[in-house]
């Protein structure tokens, strides 16, 4: 309860503290921001992430106590390549090369990715022991501090260079503010082996490759409206692309952070069939959460606009939320679902060919298109492109003999989604406002959450009541 207590609290400061930045920075600031962060996620994809997905697959409790040299390597591999990419990143700057960035902007996004790096492969080390507490603490303070100093910086300086400094102190305080509780003594560097550290690259790789050209689509794309329509343009793109990415993202990662740990357990414990049965357990409980949770999105879209969004950006906000959801959709079914099948299975080779798939889809999409006014064919094209990577992938999964959630399940999910709509529709009609949003919120929620409940759908309705049991029986112990 204490790790989704801490993504909740994560997913309202990063909506909070996104909206605020794009509110005091405008629209060419937040361009320009939004485009360093955006370079930054890539470097750090291709850096850093076989590090985090390795720390998550096979570091936990008893790797801790039995084999020390794992989290050596983990730490001697991170500390390597941060002192290269820093190293890579000054000769980068150094090559007198022009690009559509500042070089200040340029710099602080390499920073930005070893900072953001190593906050994620802390937090990765903390989930995979399963420390609730600790792993809490690391979200609260970096969101405590990035309130302070990335919005802080948006508000005094209206920059984003300034912005993006803060971004970067706050990732990386805290960190450094939990170092003690984080750091684990017998882990000595001289117990770190390359072979371990080839053994985690190989899984890993194919994953970071993926993951790199996924976020090579909405990087060029942004670069492709920049070039055409201004800044001003990709800062209504990115608002748009980054509040619905958040979004799916935190939903996503909060149930991730559970079941695929679970999943992994049931590997150590029980064998590699009880871990794929539980693959297909999770796969059902991310389908009925994910799916009306975007639906939702949608539904109250208007009063969210007219509530949060600033001024200069509304309009265009909902518009390209609204091209863009499907897409985030898909691509949040395929990250914390359907991808567990291939991570458990360390067969993770069409991971790669499902995201080249994407990136050809969205060229083609991009160049067929014809020409309008602003980015709308660029946001209806990664759309395409997540859709079209999602069905590729599943096309392998069906292949490799995956195990399926049950039909029923799936069948609940839609009929119940539906039935939310339907019954939404009407509301969303309504003049937007808190007393729109208030009623769309509680009648969703009740009509889904009953439906969940009657049908136990995904086995919601067991979690449910296996948590009150327990908040019970804790309270009667006490």
């Amino acid at each position: 309860m204490r790790v989704l207590a801490a993504f909740l609290i994560n997913t309202l400061f990063n909506f909070a503290i996104g909206l605020l930045v794009a509110l005091f920075l405008g629209p060419d600031q937040f361009g320009r921001f939004a485009l360093a962060m955006a370079v930054a996620m890539v470097v750090q994809t291709v850096a850093f992430e076989w590090i985090r997905l390795s720390a998550i697959r096979f570091y936990s409790e008893r790797s801790r106590d039995e084999q020390p040299e794992l989290r050596a390597t983990l730490d001697v591999a991170f500390a390597a390549v941060a002192v290269a990419l820093a190293a890579a990143a000054v000769i980068f700057i150094l090559g007198g090369l022009t690009f559509s960035l500042s070089h200040t902007l340029v710099a602080l996004a390499f920073v930005a990715a070893i900072a953001n790096g190593l906050f994620d492969y802390n937090t990765a080390l903390v989930r995979a022991r399963f420390q609730d507490r600790l792993y809490g603490r690391l979200v609260i303070t970096k969101n405590i501090m990035a309130l302070l100093l990335t919005v802080g910086g948006a508000f005094v300086f209206h920059s984003a260079v300034m912005t993006l400094t803060g971004a970067c102190i706050s990732m990386a305080g805290s960190v450094i503010f939990s170092r003690h509780a984080l750091h684990d003594a017998a882990a000595k560097p001289a117990l770190a082996r390359r072979s371990l550290a080839m053994e985690y690259a190989r899984y890993s790789l194919p994953i970071v490759a993926a993951n790199v050209l996924y976020l090579a689509i909405p990087l060029a794309n942004r670069a492709v409206v920049t070039s055409v329509f201004g800044f001003a343009e990709t800062g209504q793109f990115s608002l748009a692309y980054d509040i619905g990415t958040r979004l799916i993202a935190a939903i996503g990662s909060a149930l991730d952070v559970l079941l695929f740990q679970i999943a992994v357990r049931a590997e150590e414990t029980h064998g590699s069939d009880e871990a794929h049965e539980q693959v297909a357990r999770n796969m059902a409980t991310v389908f009925a959460i994910l799916l009306p949770a975007a639906a939702g999105l949608w539904l109250i879209l208007p009063s969210i606009e007219a509530l949060i969004v600033p001024v200069a950006f509304r309009g265009p906000f909902g518009h390209y939320l609204t091209l863009l959801l499907p897409g985030l959709l898909c691509f949040g079914f395929m990250n914390f679902a359907i991808n567990a099948f291939f991570q458990i299975r360390k067969r993770t080779l069409p991971l790669i060919a499902a995201a080249i798939a994407a990136c050809a889809a969205n060229l083609w999409l991009i160049l067929d298109a014809p020409k309008s006014g602003d980015a709308t064919n660029i946001a209806l094209a990664q759309t395409g492109a997540f859709i079209t990577a999602m069905i590729v992938l599943v096309v392998f999964a069906a292949f490799g003999n995956a195990r399926w959630p049950r039909v029923k399940d799936l069948t609940l999910t839609l009929i119940s989604t539906g039935l939310m709509c339907a019954a939404l529709m009407p509301l969303r009609n309504m003049t937007p406002g808190v007393i729109t949003c208030a009623l769309q919120v509680i009648a969703g929620g009740a009509i889904y959450g009953g439906m969940a409940l009657a049908f136990d759908i995904a086995g919601l309705r067991t979690a449910v009541m296996g948590v009150v049991n327990s908040l019970r029986a804790r309270k009667s112990g006490e």
